[in-house]
């Protein structure tokens, strides 16, 4: 490969940063502009060195910076790969596997439980639901091309959802088969520290921080037909809302 041809990176005299950092937000630039697809390879910190004429330590300390900033993952024995990264706009009621699919992504989920069980006192007062009454819980792991975006869990009413492994992938997908599917939503979002269980769950460090959405979606009658509890990783997920000032 020739020389500065794989980014056209020059160092900048006029900026005093270091050079690692310079070329961290090059290459940080590139993968936001597109350059390169989720899931893609990297080239290696010595063919990046190599092709940009950096050291291979300048090369390694721009790819730290990256994978720190969640726009780089790294697999042992295997190389550096662009992170998936999802941007939901806050305006618009979609699911999950949705929100992947119109970004070229493959959604899966790793379920870890659907079943019947009495509602909990918080879930009978999201749905409106009277004391004893059952539910269909869904807990699984949320997958883009098979890496874990988030743990989520998904509570409806039994009569809404009777059967619980009747969902085999996107729930809205079946709710809509059987014309249960929410048309508006309240969603609440708000940082938490993940603790141990959830931390292996999503693969992350004990006590990062990770986005807590709880959503509420309602049908066009107005009763309430899900409660989903939603541990996004934060350096996977971002949330976009648009907002105008009043003339």
């Amino acid at each position: 490969m020739k020389k500065n041809t794989l980014l056209g990176f020059k160092p900048d005299t006029r900026d005093s940063s270091p050079l690692y950092m310079q070329l961290a937000r090059k290459l940080g630039q590139a993968i936001r502009d597109g350059r390169y697809q989720a899931d893609e390879a990297l080239p290696s910190e010595r063919l990046l060195s190599e092709s940009l004429d950096v050291s291979r330590v300048t090369a390694r300390k721009a790819i730290d910076q990256l994978v720190e900033q969640g726009l780089i993952v790294r697999r042992r024995g295997s190389g550096n790969y662009i992170a998936p990264r999802i941007e939901q706009p806050l305006s618009r009621l979609t699911s999950f596997s949705e929100e992947l699919q119109q970004r070229g992504y493959t959604p899966s989920s790793r379920w870890l439980k659907r079943a019947l069980t009495a509602a909990v006192p918080d879930e009978q007062l999201s749905l409106g639901l009277s004391p004893g009454a059952r539910v269909a819980r869904l807990e699984r792991l949320r997958l883009a091309d098979d890496v874990v975006m988030a743990y989520e869990v998904s509570v409806l009413p039994e009569s809404v959802l009777p059967r619980p492994e009747a969902v085999k992938g996107s729930l809205y997908e079946y709710l809509t088969s059987e014309r249960q599917a929410p048309v508006r939503a309240l969603q609440h979002i708000r940082a938490l520290n993940a603790p141990l269980r959830l931390a292996e769950q999503l693969g992350v460090p004990v006590g990062q921080a990770v986005l807590f959405i709880t959503r509420i979606g309602y049908l066009e009658s107005g009763q309430a037909v899900e409660l989903t509890h939603s541990y996004c990783r934060s350096d996977y997920y971002d949330f976009v809302a648009e907002m105008r000032r009043d003339a």
